[in-house]
């Protein structure tokens, strides 16, 4: 029997942990919590998490950026930021620090739970073999062990970076639309979150171009969408 997805819950507001675990657990999750940062760091250790709510605001040293951080350094579970607000400026912290998607307190239990499914579903998803490796000039994507270089540079990306590098890669030198990629990634209830795509391009070409405010890899088309440019004689 397969063992149920845990969910790891860092928040230190017992209301909100409480009502979270209820719909989790509900709905066949299992459920841990931690209330600061600290913890919950050792928690993604030691308790291997299929998924982590993060809250932005904690007590302690640690806010939800820092341990975002932290857990990156050892893990690639997907990280759902919790934040009490829709700022870009705090979405693009909370994505630079690691984390794969948000949402805003309080939560809709319907759009918590869509949210957490598409990341989990898109952490089981496999690739075939004729798709393992997709070279764009100097830039190497291994489909099947989620490694990217550059110049023979290993770079970091999130799952959620990866997922949507990878959808660019398998469609190179296609434009591909912004609500195709929205749907691709993310899932039907994100197609007109454009805005949020913008904010991923944005980071991926932070961490893929030599020049990111004048791309050669990812080029946008305006008022279309995004592709991935790739010379001819690429595999």
């Amino acid at each position: 029997m397969t063992p149920s997805p845990k969910i790891l819950i860092v928040d230190d507001e017992p209301k909100l942990v409480r009502l979270a675990q209820e719909l989790l657990v509900a709905t066949g999750f299992t459920v841990v919590a931690a209330s600061d940062g600290k913890t919950a760091i050792g928690m993604a250790a030691l308790e291997q998490p299929d998924l982590i709510l993060l809250d932005i605001m904690l007590p302690g040293e640690l806010d939800g950026f820092q341990v975002a951080e932290r857990i990156r350094q050892f893990s690639n579970v997907p990280i759902i930021m919790l934040t009490a607000r829709d700022q870009e400026v705090d979405l693009l912290q909370g994505f630079d620090a690691g984390a794969d998607d948000y949402v805003t307190k309080p939560f809709n239990a319907k759009e918590l739970l869509a949210r957490i499914r598409v990341l989990l579903k898109r952490m089981q998803s496999t690739v075939t073999a004729d798709q393992a490796e997709i070279i764009c000039g100097q830039l190497h994507i291994d489909l099947a062990r989620y490694r990217v270089t550059v110049a023979e540079q290993s770079v970091s990306l999130t799952k959620t970076e990866f997922n949507l590098l990878r959808e660019l890669a398998l469609h190179k030198n296609q434009v591909m639309l912004h609500s195709q990629l929205l749907v691709a990634v993310w899932g039907p209830e994100y197609r007109d979150d454009i805005d949020y795509l913008r904010a991923y391009i944005r980071y991926l070409r932070r961490k893929l171009e030599p020049d990111p405010a004048n791309p050669r890899h990812i080029v946008t088309h305006t008022g279309v969408g995004y592709m991935l440019v790739c010379p001819e004689s690429s595999a």
